[in-house]
């Protein structure tokens, strides 16, 4: 059997249900995914305390033939995991219809896998996340990797209307390791990480934990090793009819957070925004305020 659901998915969906023993070797499987399903049947009994045959009723109740087809979908997964830009390119290329083109097929693509990640997370789980960056007492840093800094960096942009001490991260170098001198549990740490997952966001998010900073994290289906540091793990397709990764997934996901912090705005946060409106008036900040200096309204939130 070959799903397209992943491993973890079907642990950690409620369906179907596990008895306590099947409890424990899921937990002892997600504790150190994927690698703690690669050895043996009896390897994954011992680690989750429990008889080789409950391990074979697990894996048959996830609807496989048996513990090899269940590890030859690890093994799938953990290919796609590590896939790159250069294989990519070389085994994938764009699914064109007859009458189509190159760009209708992509954004298409692109479409479903956005509509595939509104499925895949719990208003619960949003609500978790802007509860635990708008009442940090401290300072709410935002990071990312090679492409997705910038999807922190719109965050940032949002929440910055939202609450002061709002830091957009660099790409990471010295000095913004030094950032974490003063990290701890009154901040708040926000991780985009996708794969391939890059070694220095990792220690980065290894190290604000070790200082107690709570983290939100946003990834792909594959998770990065930050989804066991997080508090809240945002999760969502990524591949699409391209040899890329896209992060349109993501950037949708940002702004569903933002959306949801926004029906949750308190007066105090209004009265920050129009106190920011009157400093962009003031400055011309905007073109319809530059080309209307005599108006009274206040310009369009941007």
């Amino acid at each position: 059997m070959t799903t397209h659901r992943s491993i973890r998915e079907l642990l950690t969906q409620g369906e179907p249900a596990l008895t306590p023993v099947e409890a424990r070797i899921a937990q002892a499987l997600l504790a150190d995914y994927p690698v703690a399903g690669l050895g043996t049947a009896t390897a994954l009994a011992r680690r989750a305390g429990v008889s080789d045959p409950s391990v074979i009723r697990l894996v048959n109740k996830l609807g496989f033939d048996g513990f090899a087809a269940f590890q030859r979908q690890l093994l799938d997964e953990v290919e796609a995991g590590l896939r790159s830009p250069l294989m990519m390119m070389q085994t994938k290329r764009p699914a064109v219809a007859a009458g189509s083109s190159i760009e209708q097929a992509y954004m298409q693509s692109a479409a479903a896998t956005v509509a595939a990640a509104a499925s895949m997370t719990l208003p619960q789980d949003y609500a978790r996340a802007v509860r635990l960056i708008m009442q940090s007492k401290g300072r709410v840093l935002l990071l990312g990797g090679r492409f997705s800094r910038h999807v922190a960096g719109m965050l940032g942009g949002y929440l910055m209307q939202f609450r002061s001490d709002v830091i957009t991260l660099p790409p990471l170098s010295a000095e913004a390791f030094d950032t974490l001198l003063d990290a701890g549990p009154r901040d708040a740490l926000v991780v985009f990480d996708y794969r391939r997952y890059q070694t220095d966001v990792l220690r980065f998010a290894e190290q604000a934990a070790e200082r107690r900073v709570p983290i939100v994290l946003f990834t792909d289906l594959w998770r990065s090793p930050i989804a066991g540091l997080a508090k809240v793990v945002i999760t969502a397709p990524v591949e699409v009819d391209s040899p890329y990764d896209s992060i349109a997934p993501a950037v949708a996901q940002m702004e569903a957070l933002v959306a949801r912090l926004v029906t949750e705005e308190s007066q105090a946060r209004s009265n920050r925004i129009e106190a920011l409106e009157r400093i962009r008036a003031k400055n011309a900040a905007t073109v319809d305020v530059a080309q209307s200096p005599r108006t009274n309204k206040t310009p369009k939130q941007r």
